[in-house]
């Protein structure tokens, strides 16, 4: 796919969170090395969705220790639809959402904030931070997957990292997490050809 993507400001800001949240709430690796994820005792929990949320603009007053249990809990689960959209496996990665849409009860409603037009937005059943998150990125996701966009969705090429991504790139190239992590293999590319491996005399008689 080619050209400028366009997801309005509300898909951008669920799907970012959706980034954030599988990057920094579940286990795996990242840039190379292990990556645990947060402990279940509430400094720590809260401690992570609470810079999740500050990563994309948002940050919050107080997270909840349940609400944040919860987005945990919706991390590990919006992990199998980007490593599904990844592999495309795009049957899988619909049957999650159709799921999260319908636990997380995502409703679409119009709203506009000052001096802004009306734009849709999707919300949980309240105004819980829980609820409203879970919801969004729910339906970002769906929005995504629904789409030409679904390609889109990606975890990294890199070895030893498997954070993912949205790909907003005009040329829908994008391989890696970060560019730290892009760096890393073009430097491991650029060593493999300045030492290629030596062939044993032995192994060319």
């Amino acid at each position: 796919m080619t050209g400028q993507v366009s997801f309005d400001s509300h898909a951008r800001s669920v799907l970012a969170a959706s980034v954030e949240y599988v990057n920094r709430l579940t286990p795996g690796y990242s840039g190379g090395v292990a990556y645990a994820a947060p402990a279940d005792d509430p400094e720590s929990v809260t401690a992570a969705v609470a810079d999740a949320l500050t990563a994309i603009g948002y940050p919050p007053k107080s997270v909840p220790v349940d609400d944040a249990r919860r987005l945990v809990a919706l991390a590990r689960r919006m992990r199998i639809v980007f490593e599904s959209a990844a592999a495309d496996d795009l049957d899988a990665a619909a049957t999650e959402i159709n799921k999260l849409l319908v636990d997380t009860n995502a409703r679409p409603q119009l709203d506009r904030g000052r001096d802004r037009p009306w734009s849709l937005h999707f919300h949980g059943p309240d105004e819980q931070l829980a609820n409203g998150w879970a919801a969004g990125c729910a339906a970002g996701l769906a929005l995504a997957v629904g789409s030409d966009l679904a390609g889109r969705l990606g975890v990294c090429a890199a070895p030893h990292c498997d954070r993912v991504f949205v790909d907003v790139s005009k040329n829908g190239q994008r391989r890696f997490c970060s560019p730290q992590c892009q760096s890393r293999v073009k430097a491991a590319a650029h060593r493999a050809r300045q030492n290629p491996p030596h062939t044993s005399r032995s192994a060319e008689n």
